[in-house]
């Protein structure tokens, strides 16, 4: 049986410092696949080499990936600074209008990290670029040391609105989750719902108001341990269900709040 694809959004690296490529986590492709039971088809991020025209037509669903490339600031109205770290503007190209088209057609996307922040931006929102530095804030940058166990470890609750969205998909009102950014969003986009929160304010969980397809993003990293850890699997396990549905021409299900 054929699986609908989902378009996994691909990030710019060299490998040995000299030999440019688009690569995706395989971690990515794994909750893709494993879970959301879905394709995982990578996506290299540049206008050069795909359109949006042309991943709308051959993707069910889209994966927002996080990486360490940030959006650039241009694209909130403000001027670049060295705290907003490193961009990349071919991804910015793409992924900002790819998601205002999916958002509007109701086509299924799932936003990670840097993905959640892309999803607020594409919707006019604005983004910190370093939460650590707003009164009262967490750090919730990488773990800089230590294995790829404990970088991802979990390191702090996540609380849903009641009887919200992502309360009604995760079974609980608190969950625990990992953290690695630095970036955060400022202020909410159109039709941006912020759905979760760190302990200290920061914004966690989103989906669009209005929207008529599957609009959840998260700004933690549920595709790492995605099959056993029981909050990212309802999440990518809700995200496949929309996918599908979006393949056999139906609504895809956003899990409206009651």
């Amino acid at each position: 049986m054929k699986r609908p694809v989902v378009g996994v959004i691909a990030n710019q690296y060299q490998i040995e410092n000299r030999y440019p490529t688009h690569a995706g986590g395989t971690i990515n492709s794994s909750a893709v696949a494993d879970v959301a039971g879905c394709m995982p088809l990578i996506i290299p991020a540049d206008a050069r080499y795909v359109s949006v025209a042309e991943l709308l037509e051959t993707c069910d669903g889209f994966l927002l990936t996080g990486g360490r490339p940030n959006v650039h600031p241009e694209e909130y109205g403000e001027a670049a600074t060295e705290a907003h770290g490193a961009f990349d503007r071919a991804r910015d190209a793409i992924t900002l209008p790819l998601a205002r088209a999916c958002i509007e057609r109701g086509q299924p996307i799932l936003g990670i990290c840097r993905g959640f922040q892309e999803v607020n931006v594409a919707m006019g929102g604005t983004l910190h670029p370093e939460i650590r530095d707003l009164p009262g804030r967490d750090n919730h940058r990488m773990p800089p040391e230590g294995t790829m166990e404990e970088q991802f470890a979990l390191r702090h609750k996540v609380r849903f609105t009641s009887g919200g969205v992502f309360h009604r998909l995760m079974g609980a009102e608190e969950v625990m989750t990992n953290t690695l950014h630095g970036q955060g969003i400022l202020r909410a986009g159109r039709g941006v719902v912020i759905d979760g929160w760190a302990p200290d304010g920061t914004p966690e969980a989103l989906y669009i108001d209005g929207a008529p397809g599957f609009t959840l993003s998260v700004q933690w990293h549920p595709e790492y341990n995605a099959a056993h850890d029981p909050v990212s699997r309802p999440l990518f396990s809700a995200f496949g269900d929309a996918v599908r549905a979006w393949a056999s021409g139906q609504a895809a299900p956003l899990l409206k709040s009651a």
